[in-house]
């Protein structure tokens, strides 16, 4: 399980959005949180209304600053702000250039939110597939293991542990 931070810069549009969609689709890969650089005191209205439309309830979901996150406790963070982060994360950082819907129109949110969803759904298959790669090659290494053990009963030998 990969634990995600997503990061924009007031954390009431766009990594408010990223989060919903990562909780909603992709729990059973990745724990998802967001941040924001310099945040607003509240997720935005037209925020939530436009994840309401996909069915996705973030009243929940709060405003929290990039330095009150356990920030090295997460395996990547997506950056959304279009700023350089602060320091060096000793984690995977990946930008994401999502236009800021703050203050726009609700059709600017709604564009927003679509392109958010398509990049965590490829997020999310890209997390699924390195899952499925890590099962196959835990598997493969359990069954070498199981013929070298079966083998070794069959010559007398002690088996062996990895």
């Amino acid at each position: 399980m990969k634990r995600v931070l997503f990061l924009c810069i007031g954390n009431s549009c766009r990594s408010q959005m990223a989060e919903g969609f990562a909780r909603r689709y992709g729990s059973d890969v990745m724990e998802a949180a967001s941040a924001g650089l310099s945040p607003a005191s509240i997720v935005q209205p037209l925020t939530k209304k436009v994840m309401e439309a996909k069915n996705i309830n973030i009243d929940t979901q709060s405003p929290k600053n990039l330095n009150s996150v356990p920030v090295r406790s997460f395996d990547l963070i997506v950056n959304m702000s279009g700023s350089k982060l602060p320091g060096r994360p000793p984690m995977e950082v990946r930008t994401w250039n999502v236009e800021d819907p703050i203050g726009r129109p609700e059709e600017v949110y709604v564009a927003v939110r679509d392109q958010i969803e398509m990049q965590v759904m490829m997020l999310i298959l890209e997390l699924r597939r390195e899952a499925s790669r890590r099962e196959t090659a835990e598997v493969a290494a359990a069954e070498t293991l199981e013929k070298r053990n079966a083998a070794s009963e069959q010559t007398g030998s002690k088996p062996r542990q990895n």
